[in-house]
């Protein structure tokens, strides 16, 4: 039987993309990443989210799971999930060596949502052919999970099991992200849980009724429930103006990367800060505000680096929650 998971999420999230305004170094910056982690592992924040992109003239995280590995091990508590990890651009057999070691420390605390990308960039710069891509990630898909249950296969290219393997079970470890009937369909096929970027009835049919025609017992959708970032500020006006500019560089940094198949919810049509405003998927909300939305939908998003907005305006808005939302949930 297949389920629609709605557990309400804190999340605290990393891109590390920053704007030609921010004036902190990328050193200070990773480091306040790993110092915010560790202050969201004693609040009731509970996963760190990171993400994957490459080619970029900004800054963007270009290593997951080194930093994934990096925040297990300055945190105890909290999950870390990596989402999305570009799984055609790399070697199948390399990840699950470093999926295997931080699911060691980890606990049962790290997952990676497997994505497809959607930069030809990308794929460009790694040498793998885009107009093969989805049949690239089928296949190191089916080598990485091969490899991770200690299987060595005709198509894995070792002869020797991984050792150590992970303690996690792989359905825990490992999900399938994505937009289209293709990921739902892939997901159902490898008995993984299904993470789309956007709330889509239809693909969770597709997935429901897929996972029911592969034998799928335990199938699940985790959702992303309209994830606005947001940022905490006792004079949300005023904060406007002072790191707008930086969120809208975030959104149109972003939707210069638009693709004809590409649907997520975090992708901005704004062209300035009121659009940006109006759209909602950035927000800059009261503690108030905060707490309400908390309540109506379960989760807040919380990115305080985004756009290179400094580090000091990003620890104002996570005390602020630590202060005035917190206490109240």
């Amino acid at each position: 039987m297949s389920h629609r998971t709605t557990t309400s999420n804190i999340v605290l999230r990393f891109d590390m993309r920053t704007s030609p305004l921010c004036k902190d170094t990328s050193a200070d910056r990773y480091r306040a990443a790993l110092d915010m982690a560790s202050w969201a592992d004693n609040q009731m924040v509970n996963v760190v989210g990171l993400s994957e992109h490459h080619t970029t003239c900004d800054g963007f995280l270009s290593a997951p799971l080194q930093l994934a590995g990096m925040v297990i091990a300055c945190t105890k508590r909290i999950r870390v999930s990596v989402s999305a990890l570009l799984v055609p651009l790399h070697n199948p057999l390399r990840l699950a060596e470093d999926i295997c070691l931080i699911d060691q420390v980890a606990g049962g605390r790290f997952s990676v949502t497997c994505g497809l990308g959607y930069r030809e960039i990308e794929y460009q710069s790694f040498d793998v052919e885009w107009s093969q891509r989805g049949k690239v990630f089928d296949e190191k898909l089916d080598i990485l999970i091969q490899t991770l249950k200690g299987e060595c296969g005709r198509n894995s290219g070792a002869s020797t099991p991984l050792n150590p393997l992970p303690v996690s079970k792989i359905n825990s470890l490992l999900m399938i992200g994505g937009n289209s009937e293709a990921a739902a369909l892939r997901a159902a096929r490898l008995g993984l849980f299904f993470c789309p970027a956007i709330d889509d009835l239809k693909l969770e049919k597709i997935y429901m009724d897929a996972c029911r025609e592969y034998g799928v017992k335990r199938g699940f959708i985790i959702s992303p429930g309209e994830p606005s970032t947001t940022f905490i500020s006792q004079d949300p006006a005023t904060d406007w103006k002072n790191i707008g500019e930086h969120l809208l560089y975030d959104a149109k940094a972003y939707a210069t990367w638009q693709h004809p198949n590409r649907r997520a919810y975090a992708e901005s049509f704004a062209c300035n800060i009121e659009e940006l405003k109006r759209e909602g998927k950035y927000r800059i909300l009261s503690p108030e505000q905060a707490l309400e939305s908390i309540k109506k939908t379960g989760s807040l998003h919380l990115a305080p680096l985004t756009g290179g907005v400094s580090i000091d305006v990003g620890w104002k808005s996570l005390r602020l929650f630590e202060d005035h939302v917190q206490p109240y949930l």
